[in-house]
């Protein structure tokens, strides 16, 4: 008589997430929740009270607030009441989406004794180091080899427990760029304006364009502490006409769906949705390595420039604008190089892999 299969323990997870995972990667956050409302897994998502989240949660995902008291000391006071909103779902395990939350997942880790997993999404500098305990993390996932790198670098005792999931996005069937051809030509940068000297070479080369008699419109997504130093900078070269600056909305899928060249001005040390999204739609990119550049892949997913010289930012923009057919083609190999490995369902299968390996390896030590 052969031995009946143990029936696997429902998954009951925790969401943890902070301002930037609700601002930067509401996409993947929502496509995680309707991943997992297919499986029929019920999910809390906690985040704070300002987070505008009903077009992210889905299915039979709840929503907590923390914190629910914004005041000075009142860290004791939150955490129980976190705790008392979450006694009653039963979570298994806790996965914390973003790396400020570490210290709080790690405390509810040990009021509750589950294991958490911990996302970290961005390169770690040795001296910020996240809270991460050695009992109860279970697994550490990351969206990028580079970051996988370099938290097994920072984190060495961690290094067995890192984990490379792809984030998932879906891909247009047909490829975006110069698809109007009685269209001005749209280029779309996604940048903050933290640092007006970011855009001062690109500005410049978009200048040179210009001068050239290229036509075309810039829209820049973004949105920072120095708007109006941008803004100062465009209006000295000239460029008020040409370049709009846009703040980021939701959903940055149809923003980015008008752009027909994508560009990233500096290096990014963070992974990027905006990149994977105007990728799957089939924007061509123009891009510099750097930083968190996995996607990235020169003359096949995107075309290079060096980010400290106008002159190669203005000769990869004129060869994409000259050559069409060529920023087609980099731009389909894009979309095809995210259909072999950044599809939405791998994305969901691993991380609730990742979540079943996470529940035996509590179990099993």
């Amino acid at each position: 008589m052969a031995l009946e299969k143990p029936e696997k323990k429902l998954l009951r997870p925790v969401l943890i997430a902070s301002h930037r995972t609700v601002g930067e990667y509401a996409t993947v956050l929502e496509r995680l929740l309707v991943g997992f409302a297919d499986e029929s897994i019920p999910s809390i998502l906690v985040c704070p009270p300002a987070c505008d989240v009903d077009a992210i949660v889905s299915g039979a995902a709840q929503v907590v607030r923390y914190p629910a008291i914004d005041l000075p000391l009142t860290e004791p006071l939150n955490i129980r009441m976190l705790v008392e909103s979450l006694e009653k779902f039963e979570p298994t395990l806790l996965h914390c989406l973003c790396e400020t939350r570490a210290s709080v997942t790690r405390q509810l880790a040990r009021r509750f004794d589950l294991p958490y997993i911990l996302a970290i999404n961005s390169l770690q500098k040795g001296w910020r180091r996240v809270s991460i305990s050695s009992r109860r993390c279970a697994r550490i996932i990351t969206p990028a080899a580079t970051i996988a790198a370099n938290v097994a670098k920072i984190y060495p005792n961690f290094a067995d427990r890192i984990e490379q999931v792809n984030i998932g996005a879906y891909v247009a069937e047909a490829c975006g760029c110069f698809c109007q051809a009685a269209r001005l030509p749209i280029l779309a940068v996604a940048h903050p304006t933290d640092n007006a000297d970011d855009f001062e070479n690109l500005f410049a080369a978009v200048r040179h364009l210009i001068l050239e008699r290229y036509e075309f419109m810039m829209v820049v997504v973004g949105g920072g502490r120095q708007d109006a130093q941008v803004r100062k900078l465009l209006a000295a070269l000239d460029l008020l006409k040409t370049v709009t600056i846009v703040p980021r909305m939701r959903p940055w899928r149809s923003v980015l769906a008008a752009g027909d060249i994508f560009i990233l001005p500096q290096p990014g040390f963070a992974f990027n949705p905006l990149l994977l999204e105007a990728m799957s739609i089939g924007a061509a990119v123009a891009a510099c390595k750097g930083g968190v550049d996995d996607l990235i892949i020169d003359n096949e997913t995107a075309v290079l420039f060096d980010p400290d010289d106008e002159l190669s930012i203005m000769h990869v923009l004129q060869r994409l604008l000259d050559r069409r057919e060529l920023a087609r083609k980099i731009a389909r190999a894009a979309q095809n190089h995210l259909r072999e490995n950044h599809s939405v369902s791998k994305m969901i299968s691993a991380t609730l892999e990742a979540y079943r390996r996470a529940e035996s390896w509590i179990d099993d030590r």
